[in-house]
């Protein structure tokens, strides 16, 4: 699963990396550097879309912000403008996604890319200190290279329709998948890579994503994707700092520098 990321994505940059239109509200200066993103936070995803008012034109990739965690279009309003609070549908399982209520109409033509550094999970254990009881080690995977992360997501567009003016909620799930290679030793579940080689055909707004591109991803396209033990500051959301993310050696409880082994 995926339940906490990091991201120090700005989004013009990024729109300037990827010659995409960045539609995010303007004055967000640094916001979006965060180290410890968690469900519901308003992340930037990257989408391909027509313009609006001229349908025919070429779809364009645009960067937008949008809720972590999808509300699905027919969730019912629990005050004007606010959906009713539901299921925290931060994740999606990809192998189900196409026949689940709350997903399926968005795998036909609202898929999205969520950049991020990496993800956290933790690695749980029997607690030597306390009988009967586990422990729970955070780890960060992210690419060796440090190279940024795009998985595949889902969003939506939730609207007040009792409301002639009601402004467009957009909310996003991250797709999952079974967990491959050395991966499995931290968690039996992981995001769901996508490839440069496939954002045209999974980002294409006019047809449905090619059934091949939901599949676990293979042990070799996720070889550059390293685990490191960190800091259990990340437990706690209230902690927001690049110090989560600097590895920690789980023998002496010390941080340091390099990669740690997990044989």
């Amino acid at each position: 699963m995926c339940g906490r990321y990091a991201t120090t994505t700005d989004p013009g940059r990024l729109a300037v990396e990827l010659d995409a239109i960045d539609e995010t509200p303007a004055g967000n200066g640094g916001g979006f550097t965060n180290y410890n993103v968690a469900p519901t936070t308003r992340v930037l995803t990257v989408v391909e879309r027509h313009e609006h008012d001229h349908p025919d034109d070429e779809a364009k990739l645009r960067i937008r912000r949008m809720r972590w965690g999808l509300i699905p279009v027919w969730t019912k309003v629990a005050e004007p403008g606010v959906p009713v609070k539901g299921k925290p549908l931060f994740n999606a399982r990809a192998d189900k996604a196409t026949t689940t209520a709350s997903f399926r109409d968005a795998v036909k033509y609202r898929r999205c890319l969520v950049p991020m550094d990496g993800w956290y999970e933790w690695l749980v254990e029997p607690d030597a200190a306390a009988k009967g009881k586990v422990a729970k080690h955070p780890y960060f995977m992210a690419n060796a290279d440090g190279s940024r992360l795009y998985m595949a997501g889902l969003w939506s567009v939730w609207r007040d329709r009792s409301l002639q003016a009601s402004e467009p909620l957009l909310s996003c799930t991250i797709l999952t998948t079974d967990a491959v290679g050395e991966l499995t030793h931290i968690h039996d579940r992981m995001p769901l890579p996508m490839p440069r080689e496939h954002w045209a055909a999974w980002l294409d707004p006019d047809h449905p994503a090619p059934a091949a591109l939901l599949e676990t991803p293979s042990v070799e396209s996720v070889a550059g994707i390293v685990a490191r033990p960190v800091s259990s500051l990340v437990n706690s959301v209230r902690n927001n700092g690049p110090e989560l993310l600097a590895p920690l050696d789980i023998q002496a409880g010390t941080e340091k520098a390099g990669q740690i082994s997990l044989l």
